[in-house]
């Protein structure tokens, strides 16, 4: 399989950590956000992973340049300007669509996330459910929230606790989980995504909802994960290593 694994970010949640480096070289425990991302691709059998880079961009290259690429094929997508998740996630497609492209589904994952996810079952869930997009999610408190239906399939969001909820298709029955930045993706996707510049992916599948096509939720409450957006998450993220609640 393939993954691409979204760096660009600027990290401003991260500062003084980022104020000479990017995000995705930010340490826990004497690990980098990058490295522990592609360690856990690795584990699942991922050996060709596109990054995309804005932030300190000649940093990360030489990073990977330094470290081998971790044993991986390992390509850099460049954004001149920052393209959020789906615009960057659409200008990397030429990575996952070469020499013909695919059937088989690939990775996108946040650098900034850590957790113990089972990967391939969130593959085998994938498969299971026909559907063109599968996502990670959890029941835990958030501002920003997917709607699904008793089935899985997404049907809107909930973008601030006070806003009304936007709904892509109706449901008998909405219910509301926290996405954990983590999808399995079918390449039909990438030609289907008709956003241009800079948005998020979460409005092309909203799109794609509404017009009846399947994004899955892949529920990992059993899992550990920790958003790594800010500095007291990075410390107690080492803490958690050290307690062996995690490994690297």
């Amino acid at each position: 399989m393939k993954a691409m694994v979204l760096a660009a970010g600027l990290g401003t949640r991260l500062r003084p950590l980022t104020n000479d480096r990017p995000k995705a070289l930010v340490e826990v425990a004497g690990h980098t956000l990058l490295a522990i991302t592609l360690r856990h691709l690795q584990s699942v059998g991922v050996g060709d992973v596109i990054v995309n880079v804005h932030h300190f961009a000649d940093m990360v290259v030489d990073y990977l340049k330094k470290n081998n690429n971790f044993g991986m094929r390992v390509e850099i997508s460049r954004e001149d300007v920052l393209l959020d998740t789906g615009g960057g996630l659409k200008k990397a497609a030429w990575f996952f669509l070469q020499d013909g492209g695919s059937e088989e589904p690939f990775f996108l994952h946040n650098v900034d996330v850590i957790s113990t996810i089972d990967l391939a079952k969130m593959v085998k869930s994938y498969r299971d459910t026909n559907a063109i997009a599968t996502l990670a999610v959890q029941q835990r408190e958030s501002s920003r929230q997917l709607l699904f239906d008793e089935k899985g399939g997404l049907c809107g969001r909930q973008m601030g606790r006070d806003q009304p909820p936007e709904i892509a298709r109706p449901a008998h029955e909405l219910r509301p989980f926290a996405f954990s930045g983590i999808h399995v993706i079918s390449p039909r996707l990438l030609k289907m995504m008709t956003e241009d510049g800079a948005f998020s992916i979460i409005t092309s599948y909203m799109r794609l909802a509404g017009q009846g096509e399947r994004i899955a939720a892949f529920h990992t409450d059993e899992y550990y994960w920790r958003d790594l957006g800010k500095p007291e998450n990075i410390k107690q993220a080492a803490q958690d290593l050290k307690q062996k609640l995690i490994s690297q």
